[in-house]
């Protein structure tokens, strides 16, 4: 390791990536109970859901709950994990979110507002969890 890298990595976080982190982390642990709640929706109630026909990618509304169930519960374990600052949790974060976004997209002709919500909010998560861990130095 350089004197650089060293001495970036005594640096403290500031604020800004401190805060995305946690921002990341509680939107995962808030993602993750919506698509339980989906999920056990699903399960539990199979006419909960209108089924739109003709749709190319159909699936047992069923399917599709225990789908969301499992991811829900993994997103809300990944994001209590991301208050411990470990790298693999934003990686892992960062990948149950494009699983989530896959998944309501195909998810779309069941719930349609709903899915584009938790989309949107996957998105910023992404977005969040990519972000640099500490702003460049000006002048260094």
């Amino acid at each position: 390791m350089s004197e650089y890298e060293t001495t970036r990595a005594r640096e403290p976080l500031s604020g800004w990536a401190v805060g995305g982190i946690a921002f990341a982390g509680v939107m995962l642990v808030v993602l993750g109970l919506f698509q339980t709640i989906s999920g056990l929706a699903a399960i539990f109630e199979d006419d909960f859901f209108v089924v739109a026909a003709n749709y190319t990618f159909e699936l047992d509304v069923t399917a599709w709950g225990w789908i969301h169930l499992v991811l829900g519960i993994v997103m809300i374990l990944a994001g209590f994990s991301l208050f411990g600052g470990s790298t693999w949790a934003r990686v892992v974060g960062i990948a149950l979110a494009v699983l989530a976004a896959i998944a309501n997209f195909f998810f779309i002709p069941y719930y349609p507002f709903w899915s584009l919500l938790i989309i949107a909010l996957a998105v910023w998560v992404i977005w969040s969890l990519t972000r640099p861990l500490d702003p460049v130095r000006r002048g260094a």
